[in-house]
C-alpha cells in the first residue's frame, strides 16, 4: 500500500478544509465561510459515537448546532462537504458505498444534481483510499457509477475528460464552464484541477481557487472556496497528507482559529484519529474507560494476538 489508511482519511479532510481556506491570492484564509464543514464534523462525531450511520442522530446533532437544514444559496455545496465522512466510512465497499450515501441525502430535500455530485465525490475518493484510481479511467467509471440521470454531471464530466486529454489549460476549462449553474460549474471544475495535477496537492488547490480569468471574473469567493474543498478533498485522498505542503500544515497548527465547529485544527486532527479507530475497529481506551474498570478498580490490559492475515478489513 503506498499510503497508510490513516494519512489518506487525514489527507482527505485536511485537504478539504486547506482547499476551503485558501483565498484567490493563493493565501490561507480563516473568515469568509467558516461554517461550510460544521456538518461534516457533526457527520464524523456522529459516526464515531454510534460506529454506523444513523440519520436521526446527524438530524439531532445539526439541530443542536442551529444548523439551518432548509434550501439555501450554498446549502448544496455544505451537502456535498457533509457527506465525505460517510464516503470513508463505507469506502471499502461500493454498493455499501452508493446505499450510504443516497440514505443520507434522505436528510435534505432531494436534488437530483446534488445526488450525482455527492455520488461522483465519493465514488472518486473511494477509488482513492482503494488505491485503484486510475486517472485514465476514472470518469468513465463516475459515470458508469452515476448510472441514467436526467442531470448535467455526467456531460460535464466527459467534457472534462476531452479537456484532459486535449491538455487544455486552466483558463479554457474555466471558460468552458463559466456559464454553467453553480454546482455543474463546481464538480467539472473539482475533477478537472485534480487530474490535471494529480501528483501535486498544492498545485490542484491553487488552480481551483485562482480566478485570474476575466471571464470568470463574477465567481463568488463561495464557489471558488468550494471548488478548492472538493477539490483539496480529491487530492488529499489520492496523496495523503504526505502530499500535502508541510508549512501549510504548521500554520493551521500554530493558529488557534476556530476549523468547522472546533476550537482548533488540532482538534480536528484528534478527530480523524477516532474516527479511523472506529472504522478500523481498533479499541479506544481512553474514549471506553468505565467498561475497563470493575468496582472502581482498573483491570489490567489485555493483550490481543492473531495469525497473519486472520484479521481482515470489514
Amino acid at each position: 500500500m503506498r499510503y497508510s489508511p490513516i494519512s489518506r482519511f487525514k489527507g482527505t479532510l485536511l485537504g478539504a478544509f486547506l482547499g476551503e481556506s485558501l483565498g484567490s491570492g493563493g493565501e490561507i484564509q480563516f473568515q469568509s465561510y467558516p461554517d461550510l464543514g460544521i456538518m461534516a464534523v457533526l457527520g464524523t462525531q456522529s459516526l464515531i459515537a454510534l460506529g454506523r450511520l444513523d440519520l436521526d442522530d446527524w438530524i439531532g446533532r445539526q439541530q443542536q448546532e442551529s444548523l439551518h437544514l432548509a434550501a439555501t444559496d450554498d446549502i448544496s455545496i455544505k451537502i456535498i462537504i457533509a457527506t465525505l465522512p460517510v464516503a470513508l466510512f463505507f469506502h471499502e465497499n461500493p454498493i455499501k458505498l452508493r446505499q450510504n450515501l443516497l440514505h443520507l441525502l434522505k436528510i435534505w430535500e432531494d436534488d437530483p444534481l446534488v445526488r450525482d455530485a455527492t455520488l461522483a465525490v465519493g465514488y472518486a475518493i473511494a477509488l482513492a483510499l482503494t488505491e485503484k484510481l486510475d486517472p485514465l479511467t476514472l470518469i468513465p467509471q463516475t459515470i458508469s457509477f452515476l448510472g441514467e440521470t436526467p442531470t448535467s454531471i455526467p456531460k460535464n464530466l466527459l467534457r472534462v475528460q476531452n479537456l484532459l486529454e486535449q491538455g487544455a489549460g486552466l483558463s479554457r476549462a474555466q471558460a468552458e464552464f463559466a456559464r454553467e449553474e453553480k454546482l455543474s460549474n463546481i464538480i467539472p471544475m473539482a475533477f478537472y484541477c485534480f487530474l490535471s495535477t494529480l501528483e501535486d496537492f498544492r498545485l490542484a488547490v491553487l488552480q481551483a481557487t485562482h480566478n485570474g480569468n476575466s471571464k470568470v471574473q463574477d465567481a463568488t469567493p463561495l464557489s471558488l472556496q468550494a471548488t478548492g474543498a472538493i477539490t483539496g478533498a480529491l487530492s488529499g485522498a489520492y496523496n495523503s497528507t504526505s502530499g500535502i505542503p508541510v508549512n501549510w500544515q504548521v500554520l493551521l497548527l500554530q493558529r488557534s482559529s476556530p476549523a468547522w465547529g472546533l476550537t482548533n485544527f488540532s482538534q480536528m486532527l484528534k478527530l480523524t484519529d477516532a474516527f479511523v479507530a472506529v472504522w478500523s475497529g481498533v479499541y479506544d481506551l481512553d474514549l471506553n474507560p468505565r467498561e475497563l474498570t470493575e468496582e472502581g478498580c482498573e483491570v489490567a490490559l489485555l493483550s490481543v494476538y492473531a495469525a497473519p492475515r486472520v484479521i481482515r478489513s470489514r
